[in-house]
């Protein structure tokens, strides 16, 4: 049965404000303006505020909608944004948090991190503390990390089994990467990805895309398959590119269960898990961390640092999803 994936990010962000009700989600205009509060009122206990580089990666939403459920139960407004992938926006964005006076801690992920630094000091020179997710930079208290370089190592050892095994070592074998170097988690994972192919000696050549939304993915399996058509490999450091992907390869001819094409990628999503869990699915191999397990300990930081608790970092690691498994990674 063939699968029809929404392939642009408004269709993707009507789906998810459908799905959570519109709540928590406060996007920001490009403007100087201050960033509109989610629709939980004022509290006396104050705000926090958690603002990703862009709102068109599915997981985030996910994670948005989870993590502003738990700081409102305990307590807080609960604050975001949507810089469109805009560094200016983004800093503009945490200005305004800083300046409203109540915001007690502010957890990002910034379009570019070391551009942060001169905003992240201000806020913590007015008693705002910031927090890093995916990543940390100079000036932030503390992080929810994830191990990116790790995960993609890992992705890349697997894909590099799967092709010395399915097509030996003699040929070489094209291989399309949708990945991202512009920010450290896209880097991380892309570069962990390659280094993971050669740990197993995999003989391949690979074509690197810099890709970031469902779009991109599509457009960069159509650019690879006219290059090299004969291209059977293909290795996401993210969700989104590889949903993209996966419809680009079956609006092209591809049999969803082709034994001689694999996907791989990085980070679980419902849709995702639907895919993998037909056994002979060409997606076949997938990481993930567990998102209820990422939003657990974001909110918990959030509400720590806003409360005044002593802060420590928190590392999550991904595993292979499995039938075994795979359940448990769906969003509940």
């Amino acid at each position: 049965m063939r699968r029809t994936i929404r392939l642009t990010a408004a269709a993707a962000m009507v789906s998810v404000l459908v799905l959570t009700g519109c709540t928590n989600l406060a996007a920001s205009s490009g403007s100087s303006a201050a960033p509109a509060p989610a629709d939980s009122g004022s509290s006396d206990k104050g705000a926090v505020a958690l603002s990703f580089g862009g709102l068109d990666i599915q997981v985030w939403n996910t994670l948005l909608d989870k993590v502003g459920t738990s700081v409102e139960a305990a307590g807080y407004e609960f604050l975001s944004d949507d810089p469109q992938w805009d560094l200016q926006t983004q800093i503009s964005d945490w200005e305004s948090w800083i300046a409203r006076g109540d915001v007690k801690a502010i957890m990002g992920y910034p379009v570019q991190s070391d551009s942060m630094v001169t905003v992240t000091q201000q806020a913590q020179q007015a008693g705002v503390q910031v927090l890093g997710y995916a990543s940390a930079w100079e000036g932030t208290s503390a992080a929810v990390l994830i191990d990116n370089r790790n995960d993609g190592i890992h992705l890349g050892e697997s894909m590099g089994e799967w092709v010395n095994d399915k097509y030996g070592k003699d040929a070489e074998v094209p291989v399309a990467l949708l990945g991202y170097w512009d920010t450290d988690l896209g880097r991380e994972r892309s570069e962990g990805i390659v280094e993971g192919l050669k740990n197993v000696g995999a003989n391949v050549s690979i074509t690197e895309h810099s890709v970031i939304s469902l779009d991109d993915g599509y457009k960069a399996a159509q650019n690879q398959l006219a290059a090299k058509p004969d291209t059977k490999i293909w290795l996401s450091m993210g969700n989104d590119p590889a949903l993209g992907a996966y419809q680009a390869l079956l609006d092209s001819g591809v049999n969803p269960q082709d034994p001689d094409v694999t996907l791989g990628s990085i980070d679980a999503t419902d849709e995702i898990l639907d895919i993998v869990k037909d056994p002979q699915s060409f997606w076949r191999i997938l990481y993930s961390p567990n998102l209820q397990d990422i939003a657990d300990a974001m909110s918990a930081l959030l509400i720590a640092s806003a409360g005044g608790t002593e802060l420590s970092d928190t590392t999550l690691a991904s595993e292979r999803v499995t039938a075994d498994n795979i359940d448990t990674f769906y969003v509940k």
